[in-house]
């Protein structure tokens, strides 16, 4: 079994990044070091007041960690696209949260969600199995996952808003692709820039 040091050091540079800042933000909190209300998402104050940080930072607090934040798989090499794939998936549900109804504080823990359910469905057929107890194939990851949540009594909403933004990202990128569609959610070259740009500076 690998150490947390070297857990770390294997992990893509956009997991490090986006995982730290999660880590030292939920830390954060629970050290009562800021009041949440300061980065939560509010639309009323980022429209009249300006505070369009609050577009980003509600991103990054967890609350409870659930699963890890990175799933070895189809970004491992691909830093561009993953960076893509979050910022797309952290604008589906900016967008889904303009409704009353499915407003949230905080999308962090929707956008882990929607990770989840991509790499699931990246790869259905790969055997995983659950603390040792149960075996199951990678396709029904994000469902144990909502079903411990149904068990705990933990709210169901993130999980399946970020259900709803892998399945539209995974269906705009993949599934239509190859039904014949054109891939409208193709990585752009400004982000596949970056990523090289990143990548020859070193991890």
């Amino acid at each position: 079994m690998s150490t947390p040091a070297e857990y770390y050091r294997s992990l893509p540079p956009v997991s490090k990044v986006y995982g730290v800042a999660c880590l030292l933000t939920t830390t954060a909190y629970y050290l009562q070091l800021y009041s949440p209300w300061n980065i939560a998402l509010s639309y009323e104050l980022v429209f009249k007041r300006f505070q369009v940080w609050r577009l980003v930072t509600n991103f990054f607090f967890l609350g409870h960690f659930h699963f890890p934040l990175h799933f070895r798989g189809p970004f491992d090499k691909r830093t561009a696209d993953y960076v893509w794939m979050l910022i797309s998936g952290a604008l589906s549900l900016l967008v889904m949260a303009v409704v009353p109804y499915l407003w949230s504080r905080f999308m962090g823990a929707s956008l882990v969600f929607m990770i989840v359910y991509v790499w699931g469905r990246e790869f259905p057929n790969a055997q995983l199995n659950f603390y040792g107890l149960v075996s199951f194939k990678g396709f029904y990851l994000p469902w144990i996952y909502l079903t411990v949540d149904l068990l705990l009594g933990n709210p169901l909403k993130p999980d399946i808003l970020g259900m709803v933004a892998g399945h539209l990202y995974y269906f705009l990128t993949v599934l239509h692709p190859l039904a014949g569609g054109k891939n409208i959610l193709k990585t752009p070259l400004w982000v596949s820039f970056q990523g090289k740009s990143y990548r020859l500076g070193g991890r």
